[in-house]
């Protein structure tokens, strides 16, 4: 006869957890069931912070417990850091906090605790004599004015967030983010004129710099004469292979009011020998005569049915033996389980597409009629993962 163990009087909730029965959905499931009923149990607890080899263990899930509480409050001292331009202040040297409090305009009591709330964060660093410099992540935010733009930017995604439930629900009657990228919601992008697509391409272009680079540094394209890059914004990534590969020939393709912004700055500078395109991806026809077409973080803006619409024009472009890089953050990214967090509320918000696996990207190349479907190592993988296929 099956039934639940029966537990004595002077057993704990820990050792009454022990003796439930394994359920049928089998060993499995009834350790992860155990698992979570441990982690649940408020005696539990009490005992793992003190007993001494689990102790580092409960500390550490205690502190990750309390960061995601916090995270907020982190981020808007990030912003309050990057609005103020307390990075740039440093930039020649520790400070004092009376003299910070004068460049930021800030009262000296909330001066210091700005600072020592970013020196909490690893943004700043208290010396010796009561200064503040730099810290370690404040001083990699110098070098990365892309990453400050989209700081900036989260100001209109927090925004949207101020009520996720209604967000996951379908409840939200707008978002900012949604209008920054009007593309998802307009029957024909093809109709979006310049004043529509002017501020996300800004912002995409601002952070494109720092991807480009891991990509270039991850695929030769030397080994290829024409590269067309579908969805290419206003050029930023073609002007960053331009500069690393004169001899490639190259061509964008975009809806054509950002195409002309693309037009206008090879125009200018060093990728003029770029051909631009204008039109709809998802309909097509795409230009011929590249032997590779290079979809950089558009893939993930895009539902199923379009993504697959834009992989099919892709191979209907290229040649046989053609190659398609297919570069964005990817969901299941080792080591970095919060790009899948971010990118799935960040393009909920913003009305389209969603963060993919490489198994889940590979499918929808297998269907577009691509084979031969590989990784590329990058870099950083957090920002930028790599796939490329060959029609």
């Amino acid at each position: 006869m099956s039934g639940p163990a029966l537990a004595p009087a002077h057993q704990g909730p820990a050792d009454r957890i022990f003796a439930n029965r394994i359920p049928e959905a089998g060993i499995a499931g009834w350790l992860f069931g155990l698992r979570n009923r441990l982690l649940g149990s408020a005696g539990f607890q009490r005992w793992a912070s003190a007993f001494p080899f689990t102790r580092p263990v409960a500390r550490r899930r205690a502190r990750g417990l309390f960061d995601l509480c916090a995270g907020f409050v982190y981020s808007q001292v990030l912003l309050a850091c990057v609005r103020l331009r307390l990075f740039d202040a440093l930039l020649d040297g520790p400070r004092s906090v009376a003299d910070l409090a004068i460049a930021l305009s800030l009262p000296p009591d909330n001066a210091r605790r700005l600072l020592d709330a970013a020196a909490a964060l690893d943004l700043t660093e208290r010396r010796r004599d009561g200064r503040f410099g730099l810290g370690v992540l404040g001083a990699a935010l110098t070098a990365n004015r892309g990453v400050a733009a989209m700081i900036e930017h989260h100001a209109l995604l927090y925004a949207d967030l101020g009520d996720p439930v209604a967000l996951l629900r379908g409840d939200h009657p707008g978002t900012a983010i949604g209008r920054l990228w009007p593309y998802a919601a307009a029957g024909s992008p093809n109709h979006l004129g310049s004043a529509d697509v002017a501020a996300y391409s800004t912002l995409m272009a601002r952070s494109q710099p720092l991807v480009a680079a891991d990509i270039l540094a991850a695929y030769r394209l030397d080994r290829h004469r024409c590269l067309l890059d579908l969805g290419g914004g206003d050029g930023t990534f073609l002007t960053a292979v331009a500069a690393a590969h004169p001899g490639l020939k190259l061509m964008l393709f975009d809806l054509p009011a950002v195409a002309a912004r693309a037009r206008d700055r090879f125009a200018a500078g060093d990728a003029g020998r770029a051909e631009v395109f204008g039109g709809d991806f998802r309909t097509g026809p795409l230009p011929d005569g590249a032997d590779i077409i290079s979809l950089v973080r558009v893939v993930h803006d895009h539902d199923d049915e379009s993504a697959l619409a834009i992989l099919t024009a892709a191979w209907q472009a290229l040649p046989s033996g053609g190659t398609i890089l297919l570069a964005e953050p990817m969901a299941g990214t080792p080591d970095a389980p919060g790009v899948e967090a971010y990118f799935a509320f960040y393009l909920l918000a913003m009305g389209s597409g969603r963060p993919r696996r490489m198994e889940e990207l590979a499918v929808l190349l297998h269907a577009a009629g691509f084979t031969g479907v590989r990784p590329v190592t990058t870099r950083r993988p957090m920002q930028v993962r790599i796939l490329v296929a060959s029609k």
